[in-house]
């Protein structure tokens, strides 16, 4: 059983590795971003709401994240590990993550960052938002979701990192080259030879 966190800024790749690292290890991904897109497509209160947040490119309040991901955590798929994206963002959401995972004697194994610089960021999401028509990708959100991660979760990494649990990989490169590196990664914070 492993239980991780993918976190990185977005574009980085989070979404591409993510897949990935759950094919490879067989632990199921929870997708914050996934869960609040059906939500807004299929138009639900929380979807309604969530939309807001998105377009403006804020962060959904904890009070709706934080009940989504206890809920995601209580069903009987995750018994054999999870691999988080999204969430948490905040340090406030590392406490409430730790309480839920304290409650079923669980904890988080490896919290894996990519890094990517800001500049390829903006330029990757620009053309990521021109190929799949996402409305809250234009410049200007992007910049502000960036400066949002800087500001709010860079906080979140430094308390993983005094844990000794985090590792980082460079998220700018060839996809199979960045798998590579991110399996390597995690298998040399689990002590293992490889994954």
């Amino acid at each position: 059983m492993m239980n991780m966190l993918i976190i990185g800024p977005p574009g980085s790749g989070k979404g591409t590795q993510t897949e990935r690292i759950s094919e490879r290890l067989g632990v199921v991904a929870i997708s914050t971003g996934d869960i609040f897109r059906a939500n807004v497509k299929g138009e639900t209160p929380l979807g309604i709401e969530a939309k807001k947040y998105i377009d403006a490119g804020d962060f959904v309040p904890d009070s709706v994240t934080n009940k989504m991901v206890r809920d995601r955590l209580s069903e009987s798929d995750v018994e054999n590990g999870f691999l988080l994206d999204g969430y948490p963002r905040t340090t406030a959401q590392v406490d409430y993550l730790d309480e839920i995972l304290a409650k079923g004697e669980k904890k988080l194994d490896v919290v894996l960052q990519l890094t990517a610089d800001d500049e390829e960021l903006v330029h990757r999401l620009l053309g990521r938002a021109k190929e799949t028509g996402r409305s809250d990708d234009n410049e200007a959100v992007i910049r502000h979701r960036l400066d949002l991660y800087h500001e709010q979760t860079e906080a979140v990494v430094a308390k993983y990192a005094e844990r000794g649990i985090l590792t980082q990989v460079d998220g700018i490169g060839p996809i199979d080259d960045v798998t590579d590196g991110v399996m390597q990664a995690i298998a040399t914070m689990l002590l293992v030879p490889t994954l």
